[in-house]
């Protein structure tokens, strides 16, 4: 029941999603307000899907106080439906509600992959060489300790090696210069650490390496990494606008525009969130993806997807093996 427009998005995605996958290895639970749910579903055509409905009455709104749900918000569709997947009843959780509260309520009641210290969130931000650098954290830390920024590294690089598939995802601190001496104490000591990990470590990176690729994964505090999303996120809004105020300015300009328009229309695809849908708190013992509250329903449906692949490819287990490696006396067992 989370999201601007909920529940049509939310139900509209489920059901294409669905639609591009076998009943008898996908289902979709939806948890919330019953009868709305049905009166959307009644809306499409959902013969031969697998999904159930499980009855939550009450909805987070965005401006909740995050900490209080846990504690008194148990009828909420939020909180139910992470509860299902605490209890083992669902793979995987989906919302594109109060972000705070999916945070707090995943954290406490999934708790944390053994050697992480704090969950994290990730986001996709398009470069230049039309693929995606992974910025990680974006809101989940205001402040962070130079451990943190070492296990938001690790886990960000097994997400892109196992979701995008490189091979050896290279890895770089936000910084305000590429000088290994520059930066605050905790970046200072953040660089040490990574420099010695088996990562593939570029050393620092500039705001402006992120929109270049000149890294997969870039790490930084929540702080600053949150002001970097909604500068980015802002600018296709900015672009169009000026699109729009160009071709208001004469029929020539908007029969110029107009001529472009199937390339604008190529470009801006490759910028638009909705290609994810959603992004993974990364850290938490479960998989939770959230998504925009704007989302669409072509975004809901390839959150699904995310949520999905997340769950297929073990990302968990990876990120768990990789904070607790074997002890020496668990690996010569192992060899005997």
């Amino acid at each position: 029941m989370g999201g601007d427009f909920a529940p049509v998005n939310e139900v509209a995605g489920a059901v294409a999603a669905m639609r591009d996958r076998d009943p008898s290895s996908f289902e979709i639970v939806f948890v919330g307000r019953e009868n709305d749910i049905k009166a959307e579903l009644a809306k499409h055509d959902t013969k031969g899907l697998n999904y159930s409905i499980v009855n939550a009455t009450d909805v987070v709104g965005m401006h909740d106080d995050p900490a209080s749900v846990f504690r008194s918000r148990k009828e909420s569709s939020l909180y139910k439906g992470i509860d299902l997947q605490a209890k083992g009843y669902v793979d995987a959780f989906m919302s594109a509600g109060n972000t705070g509260a999916v945070m707090s309520v995943a954290t406490l009641s999934l708790g944390r992959i053994k050697g992480v210290s704090r969950p994290t969130i990730g986001s996709f931000i398009p470069t230049s060489k039309n693929g995606h650098t992974l910025v990680l954290d974006v809101g989940a830390n205001v402040d962070s300790k130079p451990r943190f920024l070492y296990e938001f590294a690790v886990m960000g690089s097994i997400y892109t090696r196992r979701i995008r598939s490189i091979s050896l995802p290279r890895v770089g601190l936000l910084n305000i210069g590429e000088e290994r001496n520059k930066g605050s104490e905790t970046v200072l000591k953040a660089h040490e650490l990574l420099e010695e990990s088996s990562l593939e470590f570029i050393g620092n990176v500039e705001g402006g390496d992120i929109l270049n690729g000149h890294a997969d994964v870039v790490v930084c505090d929540g702080f600053t990494g949150n002001i970097v999303l909604k500068f980015a996120e802002s600018f296709l809004t900015l672009f169009k606008a000026k699109v729009r105020s160009y071709a208001e300015r004469g029929l020539l300009n908007k029969l110029a525009v107009a001529a472009i328009r199937p390339i604008l229309k190529r470009i801006l695809t490759g910028l638009d969130y909705e290609e994810y849908g959603g992004v993974p708190l990364l850290g938490v013992n479960g998989v939770v993806i959230i998504g925009h509250g704007r989302n669409s329903a072509r975004a809901m449906h390839n959150a699904l997807l995310l949520a999905e692949s997340v769950v297929k490819n073990k990302i968990n287990d990876h990120i768990h093996n990789a904070l607790n490696p074997p002890s020496l006396s668990q690996v010569s067992y192992e060899k005997s």
